[in-house]
């Protein structure tokens, strides 16, 4: 299977402590570019994130995104020491009856270290709960990549077959063609009234058929396709062998094309060149 390096995918998280979301999209990019935008006291599950997303990805520009949103109702709760509070209280009226001139302020008693304390909500049990979200979107994500690719392989694959049946048009036309050009020849030579040994002009004929005969290009072209469909059918990280896979392609259409000597040829690479350039659009965005 492959996958494309466009996709989208978000994740509503709820619980006690507030309600967060998910956001993943990423676009194509020649290697794994990862980028995190997460609320500050969530910064330390950045690193366990990242390597969730190299196990699963190989290319694409990818970025993560955490919107949270805290419970204000549940967000802590203040329990009093009572007990310390006493000895603190104890502890100021013994001075006082030893002669130090201060009064009790309850706000003191309160900002005694231990007097008050505040129960947050278990930061372990929601980055636990975060962290499910996370691989909720992600299987998401990775379905759409994967959604994405099988229609880019189905686009590639319909243009190898109009890549193949242009180049056994060409195949099928050639020997016609040839006869015509001999054909055209001649008729030039007789409208010249050019008297021409007929072994020389056998000769001349082979030459022209040997400069103008583009079967190697027709074979190369049927074993790229081949090579091709072998790619998209292993699937995988295949986006950069198929890039390679363009430029042979073209390659081979550009030689077709020099080597034309009628329209019909000449069509035929330039369509050849058309269905090219459409595929390698599509593998830009393959991973």
């Amino acid at each position: 299977m492959i996958h494309s390096m466009t996709a989208y995918a978000r994740e509503e998280v709820k619980g006690d402590w507030g309600t967060a979301v998910w956001e993943l999209r990423s676009v194509n990019q020649r290697y794994l570019e990862t980028h995190f935008r997460l609320p500050e006291q969530f910064r330390a599950m950045e690193i366990p994130l990242r390597d969730q997303l190299r196990k699963k990805l190989n290319r694409g520009k990818v970025e993560c995104n955490l919107r949270f949103n805290a419970e204000q109702t549940s967000k802590s709760s203040i329990t009093l020491n009572e007990e310390l509070a006493r000895e603190v209280i104890h502890s100021a009226e013994w001075l006082q009856s030893q002669g130090a001139k201060a009064t009790i302020d309850p706000l003191d008693v309160l900002r005694w270290p231990g007097v008050i304390s505040s129960e947050e909500a278990d930061l372990d049990t929601l980055q636990a709960e975060l962290m499910a979200g996370f691989q909720k979107a992600l299987s998401s994500f990775l379905e759409h990549r994967a959604a994405e690719g099988g229609n880019m392989k189905k686009l590639i694959e319909d243009r190898l077959e109009s890549i193949s049946t242009q180049a056994g048009s060409v195949r099928q036309r050639m020997p016609e063609i040839i006869q015509w050009q001999r054909e055209r020849l001649l008729s030039k030579f007789e409208e010249a009234k050019i008297e021409l040994d007929a072994e020389r002009v056998e000769q001349e004929m082979v030459m022209l058929a040997q400069k103008v005969d583009v079967a190697e290009e027709l074979d190369r072209l049927d074993s790229h396709i081949k090579e091709t469909r072998n790619a998209l059918n292993k699937g995988g990280a295949c986006g950069r062998r198929l890039d390679f896979m363009m430029q042979e392609f073209n390659r081979e259409a550009n030689t077709l094309g020099s080597k034309s000597i009628h329209a019909d040829i000449t069509a035929s690479a330039v369509e050849i060149k058309v269905l090219i350039e459409q595929m390698r659009e599509q593998i830009q965005n393959i991973e």
